[in-house]
């Protein structure tokens, strides 16, 4: 007998996307897998969705994985939606799902480790003592303070060219409205933004930036996220990215010198797989993003 598959209510909205969910089960109810579709709404981006689901490992190759992607493919097109993208660990038998169901590889992204309590502070330090004339560091925890905001803001075009493969992503634009929403954001679920900023000196504005999130309640036996860490291009190769992340390093190792922190980098991006490497951090596993053009 195939899956019921409902769709249920999902609250999790932020200002720049929305969640549809459905629930696959038998048919006295006992839960076999579920499936989300995330649909971005900011401009740049409205054509995408992104899918994220799971089939318990008992239940799978009962056509359990494809009643839950129909629906959500479905839904995706009567949306005017243009692309679907997924991902799944490499050599996964996720993977082996999306691409028998018409999805093709567009991203490889490499996934590393950093253990807090293996560093050396004093190797971090000496990458901050390195002479940078023409810029300095600052950085804050939560929302951005109002003075640095708008060219921080604008600062958020540094990822506009980073390496995303055949991946049909689009182009995030953001302003402070949005910068505000996304930490208030990881504020309410309880984790911690920590920002390291560079500076130009002589302008006073912000040329780049490297993200931490931190559980908010400290406990050690979680992880740390970096989220993005970008540097304009017109101020480039001169280490700010390598600093920035080496200084975000120094913060988490003091507040929590048990922490693992974590970090995602597209394959292909070699500058910034070099800074992570610099920093100590140790490759974990490959990720493939998957996409279903519509």
């Amino acid at each position: 007998m195939p899956p019921r598959v409902t769709q249920l209510v999902d609250p999790a909205a932020t200002p720049s996307a929305h969640r549809l969910a459905w629930l696959a089960s038998e048919a006295d109810g006992v839960p076999l897998g579920s499936v989300f579709l995330r649909l971005f709404t900011r401009e740049g981006q409205s054509h995408l969705a992104e899918l994220e689901g799971a089939v318990h490992p008992a239940e799978r190759r009962r056509g359990v994985g494809t009643a839950l992607l129909d629906a959500a493919v479905c839904a995706a097109r009567a949306d005017g939606r243009r692309a679907v993208i997924a991902q799944a660990e490499q050599g996964s038998p996720g993977g082996t799902f999306l691409a028998a169901r018409g999805f093709r590889p567009v991203l490889t992204l490499t996934y590393a480790r950093l253990d807090l309590a293996t560093i050396d502070p004093g190797h971090f330090t000496r990458i901050l003592e390195q002479p940078c004339p023409g810029y300095h560091l600052t950085s804050w925890t939560g929302v951005v303070p109002d003075g640095l905001a708008r060219s921080y803001a604008a600062s958020r075009r540094a990822m506009d060219d980073m390496p995303m493969g055949d991946t049909d992503y689009g182009t995030v634009v953001w302003d402070v409205e949005r910068v505000v929403a996304a930490a208030e954001a990881i504020a309410e679920r309880g984790d911690s933004l920590y920002t390291v900023a560079a500076v130009h000196t002589s302008s006073g504005t912000v040329v780049g930036f490297s993200e931490l999130v931190l559980p908010g309640d400290g406990r050690e036996q979680d992880e740390g996220q970096h989220y993005g860490t970008a540097v304009l291009p017109e101020h480039r190769g001169r280490a700010l990215g390598l600093r920035m992340k080496a200084e975000a390093v120094l913060y988490a190792h003091g507040r929590a010198p048990g922490l693992a922190l974590l970090t995602d980098t597209a394959s292909e991006n070699a500058p910034m797989r070099r800074v992570n490497d610099a920093l100590g951090y140790r490759p974990t596993h490959t990720s493939v993003e998957y996409q279903l053009d519509l």
